[in-house]
């Protein structure tokens, strides 16, 4: 009887731990009905130099990651949601680099954000100091990201966040860009910010083969600093996008990068030829809109 009583205890005891993994915010999870669709959709959208993706899940939740360096996200989200619809469940600011979050500036200003998920890490940059002041005004959820945390996206999208594992301060701003892996029954979407090799390693130390995903973001917009032949053997696309502006002064993507990724077999997409960049997905199969 005591042998009993001891599994169940630590049977509770387990169950508790992976309830605290869990994230359910109450705003998100009022969302489920607002615009339900049979699909998931992720847009990586074109707003130049940067990255803005935005997602909207089989049960009506949206989420932008990013917003690019400047006002044109307004333009895409517009593209994307309904005219008079001016509501984002979750704003997530992978790290505080203008081309990341300029336009969070303006999408903070024109839309009500429930939830924002960022890190400590700031940029002495005047981009990054407005941002700050507008996270605090929006009245928002403010949710500091780390290792271990599952966002649930309504009833059957997931979002797992695999870096960073503390807290930023000080760090140098690629390093502490939040990645995250999005989840819809049997398809994941692999989204890096701008992490390089270092962020990479750790990752796949730590993961290994559940960083499998069907779709990857390639890090700091196809970067030599990022996507290295380890982490593409393990996360073993089908699609890999780029995210960068026509005729970049950083030579963004860089050849080698492209070269390496072509020879993973992964398709290769870039919002510099193809505009904003479309998935579908019914949780078997993902497809390009």
């Amino acid at each position: 009887m005591e042998d009993k009583i001891v599994r169940v205890r630590i049977w509770v005891v387990l169950v508790l731990l992976l309830a605290g993994l869990v994230v359910w915010i109450p705003e998100i999870g009022k969302a489920n009905f607002r615009n339900p669709q049979a699909n998931l959709e992720v847009h990586f959208f074109d707003v130049g130099q940067g990255d803005a993706i935005f997602i909207k899940t089989p049960d009506g939740i949206q989420v932008l990651i990013d917003g690019g360096p400047d006002s044109s996200v307004l333009r895409e989200l517009g593209s994307q949601m309904k005219v008079f619809d001016r509501n984002i469940d979750l704003v997530i600011a992978t790290h505080s680099d203008k081309d990341h979050i300029g336009g969070l500036i303006d999408v903070l200003n024109r839309y009500d954000v429930k939830n924002i998920l960022l890190t400590e890490n700031k940029n002495a940059t005047e981009a990054s100091d407005i941002f700050s002041k507008n996270t605090k005004a929006e009245n928002a959820s403010i949710i500091l990201a780390r290792r271990g945390q599952v966002f649930q996206l309504g009833a059957s999208t997931t979002l797992e966040i695999l870096s960073p594992a503390g807290p930023t301060d000080g760090w140098e701003s690629n390093n502490a860009s939040i990645i995250v892996q999005l989840r819809y029954g049997d398809i994941e979407f692999m989204l890096t910010g701008d992490a390089p090799y270092e962020i990479e390693d750790y990752l796949v130390s730590i993961y290994g083969d559940q960083l499998e995903s069907e779709v990857l973001k390639l890090g700091h917009h196809g970067s030599k600093t990022s996507t290295s032949e380890i982490f593409l053997e393990v996360v073993d696309p089908e699609y890999a996008v780029v995210s960068s502006g026509k005729d970049n002064r950083y030579g963004h993507p860089n050849k080698d990068v492209i070269g390496r990724t072509i020879i993973s077999g992964a398709k290769i997409y870039s919002t510099i030829e193809a505009g904003t960049i479309s998935f579908v997905s019914d949780g078997r199969e993902v497809w390009l809109k």
